[in-house]
């Protein structure tokens, strides 16, 4: 029997581990930027495994181990992330979060937990596939910059012919995969407006200019980008998410200030939507007799998979799963730090059903009472590394 066909026996005898390092992280979470015993935890673990190389502290706090085959060959990334949220967690079970207001709400303890029951199954077998297996854990992909931009600058990819990653989607039930070519996440980018006016009493609005008022038609043209200056054969979404402005009810305020976000998958979009929102705003604020600032941050760019990758891990997945269980995935507006790597070298992210009713796990992620079901580890566990090994093999030198 192959490593391949052997994964699923050897990562089921790892359940309770890796249930148990899953319950553990998500009682003792840290927040991005700020992870100091989880990575040390990483490090601890793989040490005990006999790594070939770990480097801790990589780009800030993350850690990559190295596993080196029988023989020379291609190199290959698994990723998993490991930071937490800013969110309360409200679940009723015995591994509830016991760090007032911080809780692991997007399965990243998760993540970290599989591959970690992937790098002791694999450590055990490293006389049965040539080449390298190299396993990222990565800090601080929930905040910006995120990790993943510090650890491609500190060396984390470097040699790498090609990396995976997964992501455990509590929206999807339990038992099935997806995986797509081409974009699968969008970018990111952020933008604050302020809009200043002339404010004054507010029964007497003719001798002011009301910000308010200016910053709403600034709400409403803003929305014209999706509708008439992007293709409706493309992505664009355009979302103010604050609008702060005024003291009393009857004072016309001088200033107001508007916050949003703006998702796109092609960079040419990226570019209009950054283009056009600037016009907008400070045109609309003209228009009234008023002016407007606008500050504009790119952030994560889109998360979009190598066909040839992407492919070779759908080929993977078959041969684990069959073709009920192996379905395509539509993009999300939603965004990822993996998108770095991706710029550096080639590869795919996907995605692995985690839902299940019958187990609470059934509220979307960033959630404050947000669960998984754990039988969804295994799953991906064995995509990462069968993914991985059918890599190496049809690479070998």
């Amino acid at each position: 029997m192959s490593l391949q066909e052997q994964l699923k026996d050897r990562l089921k005898e790892m359940e309770p581990q890796i249930i148990s390092w899953r319950r553990h992280l998500h009682q003792y979470p840290e927040l991005s930027f700020h992870e100091e015993k989880t990575p040390q935890m990483i490090a601890e673990i793989l040490e005990g495994l006999n790594f070939d190389e770990i480097r801790t502290g990589v780009g800030g706090r993350g850690v990559v181990g190295v596993l080196r085959g029988s023989r020379p060959g291609a190199v290959v990334a698994l990723r998993a992330d490991f930071d937490a949220l800013p969110i309360q967690d409200q679940k009723e079970v015995t591994y509830k979060s016991k760090v007032p207001g911080v809780m692991h709400a997007c399965g990243h303890d998760a993540h970290t937990s599989q591959l970690l029951g992937l790098a002791s199954v694999l450590a055990n077998h490293r006389d049965q596939f040539a080449g390298e297996i190299r396993f990222i854990f990565q800090h601080a992909e929930e905040e910006s910059p995120g990790g993943a931009i510090q650890m491609t600058q500190d060396g984390a990819v470097d040699g790498v012919d090609a990396i995976f990653g997964v992501h455990l989607w509590s929206m999807l039930p339990v038992g099935n995969v997806y995986i797509s070519p081409g974009p699968i996440m969008a970018s990111i980018d952020d933008f604050v407006i302020e809009v200043k006016g002339r404010g004054g009493h507010g029964a007497i609005p003719d001798e002011t200019i009301d910000s308010i008022v200016v910053g709403s038609q600034i709400v409403g043209a803003l929305q014209t980008i999706a509708s008439r200056n992007v293709s409706p054969m493309n992505s664009v979404v355009v979302t103010v998410g604050t609008f702060h402005g005024g003291d009393n009810n009857n004072v016309i305020a001088d200033s107001c200030r508007l916050t949003g976000t703006v998702r796109t998958f092609l960079p040419e979009v990226r570019d209009r939507a950054e283009e056009r929102l600037t016009e907008i705003a400070k045109g609309t604020a003209a228009m009234m007799g008023a002016s407007a600032e606008v500050r504009y941050i790119r952030d994560y760019p889109a998360v979009i998979n190598s066909e040839k990758e992407a492919e070779l891990a759908r080929e993977a997945a078959l041969a684990a799963f069959g073709e009920e269980r192996v379905l395509p995935m539509k993009p999300l507006m939603g965004g990822e730090d993996f998108s770095y790597y991706l710029g550096k070298v080639p590869g795919a992210f996907f995605f692995v059903g985690a839902g299940n009713l019958e187990k609470l796990a059934e509220y979307p992620h960033h959630h404050p009472r947000f669960d998984i079901d754990e039988d969804a580890m295994l799953i991906a566990g064995e995509l990462l590394g069968r993914t991985a090994l059918h890599f190496l093999e049809k690479h070998q030198s």
